[in-house]
């Protein structure tokens, strides 16, 4: 990977953590708690309760993605960034392009 990969890529990535906490902060918002003296009815409440729960899910999936962005950012001018941590080969351009917080080449992810 070349010294201008690498660039493009931090910049990639400081990007996709930036929007990603502009989402997490959506999604927190949506899942306040309604008030007990909110006037909606019942089915409106479950609505308000699974739409809650689906919001929960995807905070819980993207600060995962934030977390793992963050440690790749942390060792992208570290010699063994886009190396697979399984067998030590490449990861390919293309995978790391895509997801730079890929620490697995293909192959090894499939297993």
């Amino acid at each position: 990977m070349t010294n201008e990969d690498r660039e493009r890529l931090r910049k990639t990535m400081t990007d996709k953590v930036a929007g990603l906490k502009e989402e997490l902060i959506e999604l927190k918002e949506l899942t306040q708690p309604e008030a007990p003296d909110c006037a909606i009815g019942r089915v409106s409440r479950m609505d308000a309760i699974n739409n809650r729960s689906v919001n929960e899910a995807a905070i819980r999936k993207k600060q995962l993605k934030l977390s793992k962005l963050g440690q790749a950012l942390e060792k992208i001018d570290s010699p063994d960034f886009g190396k697979c941590s399984r067998c030590g080969q490449e990861i390919p351009w293309g995978r790391i392009a895509i997801m730079p917080e890929s620490t697995l080449c293909i192959r090894c992810a499939s297993r």
